[in-house]
């Protein structure tokens, strides 16, 4: 089962080891994209961490990827490039930084508290013993509670209708043929595309409905009672910058985008790690229990009054390390796709070479995470103890663990989604035992991100109250 449980993932029906195989592909490559194919041009040497520290903003997000995904990410943080990638981050990137996320604890713990009700309440009715959850619904669901609260706040129950369109547009996205497939094929009218057009015309009418409902509500000092709601912040610093002030439209554009940009990356991407990291537990029992003990060591044996801050979940060293690993053995992408949008020099002596304009790179992130030669021979199982001395320590080259993307393009949302995992796990594991059902059926599969292609089975009982 253990060796089950560590295979790769799979995308568009390929083991990613086939998939390599097949093309000669290495872990990170170069490929020159046109509309026939897209072929390796150099098999990268180790001077290429340099493309991992590039900070210039020649490196970007294809345009093939981009036009794909528009109707989901319109052209917000996570596919704009240039000037006006770099505009929209330091709009954005403030209001995730720590000073700002550590205020957030409340409403998660609030989020995850009402989650857990119902799971005591699902154990209750089924005599109050052992029952089979599927885990990854119910982590989806508690991370759309957390991002509408967050983003929305007063305006919760519109976010979570907005949330709901939004999957229906990532379910019908993650198709193979709409991600990879033919690059017209966005413009023929079929089912799948007519579903997409309304469903991005209804999300987008909503989204501004709140927004025009906000700033109408600034003028009569309406303001105050949204003051820490996500929207409400960004609102405000947008209204503020020339570039957005005076183009009525290009305001709206960048509030919808946001909107949709930052659903999108809370929810789904937080709550597919959660389910990853409570299998892998469920997997290794004496690792569920030596975190299990380091939450009694930090914030009490009594789960009823237990109550997290920034500080205490800052201290869990080997909850953290738990999740380090579990992002290492199945990050949220399988590739990092980056695109030249001008030559960009690489490296010095005889290494240097010039990546040319329209050149695309690839990185495979099972590839760079599972390399034996740079994380060693445990490079395929669970063992959270290789980050007790932090990612540096972890490998021979720290700049291989991209889970979050690498460069000046690391996702600004890194904070608020290590808060969150730290927290739900401390949660469920202060409350819940978990083990693998025998009905779980292990398969990775890559559609916008690595999911569990048949569900997270998982065995939950409840802890009449923590052991240490």
């Amino acid at each position: 089962m253990a060796t089950n449980l560590m295979q790769f993932p799979t995308i568009n029906g390929f083991a990613l080891p086939s998939l390599i195989s097949r093309h000669g592909l290495a872990s990170t490559n170069i490929h020159v994209r046109n509309r026939e194919k897209a072929a390796p041009v150099r098999e990268p040497t180790g001077d290429d961490k340099e493309l991992k520290l590039h900070k210039s903003l020649d490196l970007g997000k294809p345009s093939y990827l981009s036009k794909a995904r528009e109707p989901i990410l319109g052209n917000g943080i996570i596919k704009a490039n240039g000037h006006h990638w770099a505009h929209q981050k330091k709009l954005i990137a403030p209001h995730f930084f720590p000073h700002q996320v550590k205020g957030m604890v409340g409403l998660m713990e609030e989020c995850a508290t009402a989650m857990m009700r119902k799971w005591e309440q699902r154990l209750q009715e089924n005599g109050g013993g052992v029952a089979e959850f599927m885990v990854d619904q119910d982590l989806r669901g508690l991370s759309v509670d957390v991002i509408s609260r967050a983003f929305f706040g007063s305006s919760y129950n519109l976010g979570k209708t907005i949330s709901t369109m939004l999957m229906a547009m990532e379910e019908t996205l993650a198709k193979p043929s709409l991600i990879f497939g033919l690059p017209y094929l966005r413009f023929l009218p079929t089912k799948s595309r007519r579903k997409i057009w309304r469903l991005k015309k209804e999300v987008e009418a909503l989204i501004l409905k709140v927004v025009k409902g906000r700033q109408e509500g600034s003028e009569n000092d309406d303001a105050r009672k949204h003051s820490k709601d996500l929207l409400q912040l960004i609102l405000e610093r947008a209204s503020t910058d020339s570039k957005l002030i005076q183009d009525k439209h290009k305001m709206e554009q960048f509030m919808v985008d946001t909107c949709k940009n930052i659903y999108f990356a809370g929810y789904v991407t937080t709550s597919v790690s959660a389910s990853w990291t409570l299998m892998l537990l469920a997997q290794h029992p004496e690792w569920q229990q030596r975190v299990r003990s380091e939450i009694i060591e930090i914030c009490g044996s009594d789960h009823s009054t237990m109550s997290l801050d920034w500080d205490k979940l800052s201290q869990l060293k080997t909850l953290g390390n738990v999740i380090l690993e579990s992002l290492r053995l199945y990050a949220p992408s399988a590739v990092i796709a980056r695109e030249a949008l001008a030559d960009i020099p690489i490296g010095d002596g005889n290494n240097y070479f010039v990546v040319p304009k329209g050149v695309h790179i690839w990185s495979f992130v099972p590839l760079l995470h599972r390399d034996p030669e740079n994380w060693g021979p445990d490079v395929n199982e669970f063992n959270p103890e290789r980050f007790r001395g932090g990612i540096p320590e972890a490998c021979k080259h720290p700049q291989a663990y991209v889970p979050f993307g690498y460069g000046s393009r690391l996702c600004i949302g890194q904070t608020f989604a290590m808060l969150q995992l730290k927290l739900v796990m401390c949660l469920l594991l202060s409350r819940f035992s978990f083990s693998v059902s025998p009905n779980y059926r292990h398969s990775p599969v890559y559609k916008m991100l690595l999911t569990p292609q048949h569900g997270m089975r998982l065995l939950v009982k409840k802890n009449c109250k923590l052991i240490n």
